[in-house]
């Protein structure tokens, strides 16, 4: 059975920073668009340190509901050790300002960001808007309070 395609989604990028690249897939059924580091000169990241990494651009999301989120790039993360630092990055739908990547030198040796690199992945995805309603009680479930490992090893 052939899989309903989408309509594209309507983001507005616009460039910030001289140099700064689009993002852009890697192949036609990448997920995500590569972001890439609008540098004028290397950046050094120590082991263990954390530095921002501006991408030169800025984007406006035209549909409801959706956010974007910044995901570490897969090879970069396995083979470089350098990842988004703080796991996902959030870009609410009304930030108009420049997507900065925060990277971690996860690696035991220092690690070299170039001008251009690629640097991140941006997926657009659907996020619901909670209407929370506090209550003095919740409905039991088998699991109950049980976490960190309590449904098995």
């Amino acid at each position: 059975m052939p899989c309903k395609l989408v309509a594209p989604l309507p983001v507005r990028v616009k460039y910030l920073r001289q140099g700064a690249k689009p993002p852009h897939r890697g192949t036609a059924k990448s997920a995500g668009l590569d972001l890439a580091a609008a540098l004028e000169n290397d950046v050094v990241i120590a082991p263990g340190a954390r530095a921002a990494i501006p991408t030169g651009i800025s984007i406006e999301i035209d549909r409801p509901g959706i956010a974007a989120f910044v995901f570490s790039r897969s090879g970069l993360g396995a083979k470089d050790g350098l990842t988004v630092a703080q796991g996902v990055g959030v870009i609410d739908p009304d930030y108009r300002g420049e997507i900065m990547v925060w990277l971690l030198n996860t690696a035991r040796e220092p690690r070299t960001v170039r001008p251009g690199q690629r640097i991140a992945q941006l997926l657009f995805l659907p996020v619901f808007t909670a209407e929370l309603t506090f209550a003095d009680e919740l409905s039991d479930t088998g699991r109950g309070a049980g976490g960190f490992g309590h449904t098995g090893e």
